[in-house]
C-alpha cells in the first residue's frame, strides 16, 4: 500500500507533538486533520501515537502545501484504545520527528495500520458521544 516517494519508516510522537501536527495540517488547510482542538480532547495525553507515511498527496490548487505526506496514524484515545486514523504532515515536519522506533517495532505497527482490524477514529467518536 505504501506509494513511492514517502518514507518508508514509522515514527513515534507524543501527544503534544501530535496536536501540533495537527494544528499545522489546518493551518495549511490539508484535508486530513482532526479539527481544532479534537486531539486535545480525545487524544490520550499520556500516550505515543505512530505515524506511517503511505501517499504522496498533491494540491495543484495549494501548491505551498504539495506535496504532502498522507499518514496513516496509530492514535490512542482517552480510554486507552488505540484506533486507526489519518493525518495529512508536511515532508519537513515528518523528517524532523526523531526516529526512536527499531525495525521489529516499526513493522508490527505497519501490520496493524493496514491488517489490525483497527476502529476507525469516526467509529470510535460514534461508541463515544
Amino acid at each position: 500500500m505504501v506509494s513511492s516517494g514517502v518514507p518508508r519508516t514509522v515514527k513515534a510522537v507524543d501527544t503534544s507533538e501530535l496536536i501540533r501536527l495537527d494544528a499545522e495540517a489546518i493551518e495549511c488547510g490539508l484535508n486530513r486533520q482532526h479539527g481544532a482542538g479534537w486531539l486535545a480532547a480525545f487524544a490520550d495525553p499520556e500516550a505515543v501515537h505512530y505515524l506511517w507515511p503511505v501517499l504522496v498527496h498533491r494540491t495543484a490548487h495549494r501548491p505551498a502545501v504539495s506535496p504532502h505526506w498522507r499518514c496513516m496514524l496509530l492514535l490512542t484515545v482517552r480510554d486507552g484504545q488505540q484506533v486507526f486514523s489519518l493525518l495529512d504532515v508536511l515532508p519537513a515536519s515528518f523528517e524532523d520527528l526523531p526516529e526512536t522506533l527499531d525495525a521489529a517495532t516499526k513493522t508490527e505497527i505497519a501490520h496493524r495500520l493496514e491488517h489490525g482490524g483497527l476502529l476507525t477514529q469516526a467509529q470510535w467518536v460514534d461508541l463515544n458521544p
